[in-house]
């Protein structure tokens, strides 16, 4: 349940949130001021623990917050300069997420926060990936967003704290789970997206003929569970006979087609965009396309974003590198923009394994969509 009060009294320089992130393979907490400055922000990953099985064991990774949430808050809090007493409020990933996490997660901020007797915030996780540019780049509403990580691939208009608008999302893998899934079928390591990058960079291109799924089609939606099967096909016909230099054309050649894909979807959403906000943004400063999520982390993908919003008249926004990936700062700062408003949580509040930014957004075309 959602409460809503007065704004509070706070000055900007005196709201201290604690943000707390348990929803995949990093284990994170951080503390923000009313200004945007962090405090601190302390992530612990996984990385080591899930990489013998090419990608996150849900059990393995619930058992890991456990062990280390309460040592990361209490650094985050040291490294801060404050006491919990001190905090305004505490806010922690309520969703979407492997549930067995965000629980842990959730768990310890309500009892902190019904301890110290301050506000609770359930953040949706998603909306720390799509807000932290606010934090860093000052980017005002309404802006587009480009969310692309290892769970998500979503096209969304930001209007406000808590107001989206899907205009796309994958009906199959996100990026960032294909670009894990091509990784083992190359034998490349985990995690896939560094990995493949990194290959991709010593190979050719336009060597292998992979597919663009839904290029052309109407709409803003992706699909990539058919450029990896594409991948591995690629592989089996090779055989005994692949070659170091076979996989790095294949890296090379998957991260084309992946990009290739999402520019296309991109395309069809800046024009959606254009006629929506064209009136509205005329006097504002120009359009702004932003990159969130791991994934935005590519320096491939992020080049060829740069040259469609020059094409488009946009300018393109990302997270440093650092704040792309799971961390506890864009959630305390999503808690900030969300306390200002004077918006509550009750500690009733449920864990949710989806939860999608849009819930009045149309159902995807394909089974198994993203929230």
């Amino acid at each position: 349940m959602t409460i809503s009060e007065g704004k509070p009294l706070e000055k900007e320089s005196q709201i201290r949130v604690l943000g707390l992130e348990s929803s995949c393979d990093e284990t994170a907490a951080a503390v923000v001021d009313g200004a945007g400055c962090i405090l601190s922000n302390v992530v612990l990953s996984q990385i080591e623990e899930h990489k013998p099985y090419g990608g996150v064991v849900p059990e393995i990774a619930a058992r890991a917050h456990i062990d280390h949430m309460d040592r990361l808050i209490e650094q985050a809090m040291t490294e801060a300069g404050c006491e919990l007493g001190d905090l305004s409020a505490v806010a922690a990933t309520s969703g979407p997420g492997l549930i067995g996490g965000v629980m842990i997660g959730m768990m310890t901020g309500k009892a902190i926060a019904a301890a110290k007797q301050i506000p609770f915030l359930g953040v949706n996780h998603l909306e720390g990936h799509a807000l932290t540019v606010r934090m860093t780049d000052q980017v005002r509403f309404p802006y587009m967003l480009l969310l692309v990580s290892g769970g998500h691939c979503q096209i969304l208009v930001v209007r406000g704290v808590g107001n989206y608008q899907r205009l796309g999302t994958t009906i199959d893998d996100a990026a960032g789970e294909a670009f894990d899934k091509t990784a083992k079928i190359l034998g490349l390591g985990y995690p896939g997206g560094p990995a493949v990058e990194a290959a991709a960079q010593q190979g050719d291109e336009s060597r292998f003929k992979l597919p663009r799924p839904l290029k052309g089609k109407p709409g803003c939606d992706f699909s990539f569970s058919g450029l990896k099967t594409a991948v591995r096909r690629e592989v089996e016909k090779l055989g005994d006979t692949i070659t170091q230099q076979d996989m790095y054309d294949l890296a090379a050649s998957f991260q084309r087609a992946l990009c290739d894909s999402i520019l296309d979807r991109m395309r069809h959403a800046v024009e959606i965009y254009q006629k929506q906000e064209g009136l509205a943004q005329a006097d504002g400063g120009p359009h702004v396309l932003v990159v969130a999520g791991g994934v935005a982390a590519n320096s491939y993908l992020k080049s060829n974003l740069q040259q469609l919003c020059l094409d488009s008249h946009f300018m393109l926004v990302a997270p440093p590198p650092a704040l792309c990936t799971d961390n506890g700062a864009m959630i305390a700062w999503v808690g900030v923009e969300r306390f200002k408003l004077g918006q509550r949580d009750g500690l009733d509040l449920a864990a949710r394994a989806r939860w999608p930014l849009d819930p009045n957004a149309p159902p995807a075309a394909g089974a198994g969509v993203k929230a």
